[in-house]
């Protein structure tokens, strides 16, 4: 990874190999360059006119300086509006730019000077672009066609006094960024290797590396505990179902319980999906890989709050001893379940798993899930929707997506289509009708956590891309790791103000 720094240099005086610039629409200046300006004896401004483009977002222009300034080279980097400019702005520009910028080893900027007020977290917002939309996966490649990353060092310039603050900015920004790769990284492993036991193996040598606590529980112990959904789930597979159990302690009083959808490979079971559904089916255990890489950052940046996760995993196949439509299973705790769609089974692990939660007695429980095509149609790839029973754990969700660029939207938790999922044999059962899938299978989860403060995140749509974003190539996005950490961050602010 690059070494970040912070730098009371002018923009005009430092050396570096590329030099990133902003302006803003019009086109207008941004920091930096007028100075720059006055040693190459021309306008950067009128450059950038006059190869037709205004300063909007998406716009860029590389400038060599051709030995008249210490920066080898100019990128100017376009933000759109000076008055809307903000800290999700420097973060989707830098990322726009951030494989174009890894070809250089000595980088300078003065983008986060864009953002008016809030320097911190505008730096934050720049480290996370650069090293989010520079992120490769190509470990499984033989060769590799593409340029090289060289990048070394990358400068941050600002005032002296702003020191400090900068350079906490710069560590919270590695510290996010390095979390939601670690999450990429899970998601795009193919199920192959990313069977439930690597997801296991793989948390436990992260809980040793961050010092978490981490329990693993086997077959045998799930069978002993009662976990009937994850076992259930898990039969028609050759690689036997996990739940990992992570603790950070941090504080006192009551934790947040979080939990994530590890469903490593869905074909559907004996429901089984067509061919196209199945293709990107190895990224139906990005919930489980959000919490993991939101834990690995808990750690890592020490808030003052405890926090406990359990994450559900199995392969879901359609083998001989897998369960068939019209099966019961019976939950931890004791609820039963009538599976009438095998391929409604990331809803089946995640009620063993908020049962176990809420045993704990948490503050308050989020789920997070690749949970239904319904969620998807309803708000598309960019927003992940929440529903939940505390309008505060809600609002805080999703203000934490907003400051973390991961926006998401409320759907409501309609009670009356609770009747969708009434059975005649069982407690539940794990459909509804075909109307409002995402609502009934939030209803569904619901019941396992009793009267806790509780939210659901179906990011069905958010996951994983077929296409390349501001910071993310085509796969995992990482998406919502940032909101989860940044969720747990307001959970320790809030018990601060209450002591």
């Amino acid at each position: 990874m690059a070494r970040f720094e912070f730098r009371s240099a002018s923009a005009a005086s430092v050396a570096a190999d590329l030099l990133v610039l902003p302006v803003f629409e019009g086109p207008e200046p941004g920091p930096g360059v007028a100075e720059v300006d006055e040693v190459l004896g021309t306008e950067l401004v009128s450059l950038l006119r006059s190869e037709g483009l205004r300063g909007r977002a998406r716009d860029s222009l590389l400038v060599p300086t051709l030995g008249r300034a210490p920066a080898g080279a100019v990128l100017l980097t376009g933000l759109g509006p000076r008055d809307r400019v903000s800290p999700d702005t420097v973060r989707r520009a830098t990322g726009r730019i951030a494989a174009r910028a890894a070809r250089y080893r000595r980088v300078a900027t003065t983008v986060p000077q864009a953002v008016e007020g809030g320097l911190p977290e505008a730096i934050q917002a720049f480290v996370e672009g650069l090293l989010l939309g520079a992120y490769r996966f190509d470990r499984y490649k033989g060769s590799n066609d593409e340029e090289p990353h060289r990048l070394e060092r990358v400068a941050i310039l600002g005032a002296r006094a702003d020191a400090a603050a900068a350079r906490r900015g710069i560590r919270r920004g590695e510290i996010y960024a390095e979390a939601t790769s670690f999450a990429r990284d899970l998601v795009n492993t193919p199920a192959i290797d990313a069977t439930p036991e690597f997801l296991a193996r793989t948390a436990r040598a992260m809980a040793r590396e961050v010092r978490l606590e981490c329990k693993v529980w086997g077959k045998a112990e799930l069978e002993r505990g009662g976990f009937g959904g994850i076992l259930g789930v898990g039969r028609g597979s050759g690689n036997p179902p996990r739940l990992i159990e992570l603790r950070y302690r941090g504080g006192s009083g009551a934790p947040v319980a979080l939990s994530g959808k590890g469903i490593t490979f869905d074909s559907g079971g004996l429901s089984i999906k067509d061919a196209k559904g199945m293709e990107w089916m190895k990224a139906d255990m990005a919930g489980a890989a959000s919490v993991l890489g939101a834990m690995r950052a808990i750690a890592r940046l020490e808030p003052r709050v405890n926090v406990i996760a359990a994450i559900p995993s199995s392969e879901n196949m359609p083998g001989g001893t897998a369960i068939r439509p019209g099966d019961v299973l019976r939950h931890r705790g004791g609820k039963t379940s009538e599976v009438l769609n095998t391929d409604a089974e990331g809803r089946l692990i995640l009620a063993d798993a908020l049962a176990l939660l809420a045993e704990r007695k948490p503050r308050a429980v989020i789920d997070v899930a690749t949970l239904t095509g319904a969620c998807m149609i309803a708000l598309g790839e960019d927003l992940w929707g929440v529903m939940g029973t505390d309008d505060r754990v809600v609002d805080d969700l999703l203000a934490a997506g907003e400051s973390a660029g991961e926006p998401g939207w409320r759907l409501p938790l309609w009670a009356p289509y609770r009747h969708q999922i009434e059975s005649s044999v069982a407690d539940v059962k794990n459909v509804g009708n075909r109307w409002g899938g995402a609502i009934t299978a939030a209803l569904f989860l619901k019941e396992f956590v009793g009267d806790l403060p509780w939210a659901h995140i179906d990011i069905a749509g958010t996951a994983f891309s077929e296409r390349a974003g501001d910071y993310w190539p085509k796969g995992a996005t990482g998406n919502p790791v940032r909101t989860l950490i940044g969720f747990v961050e307001r959970q320790a602010e809030r018990g601060r103000a209450r002591r």
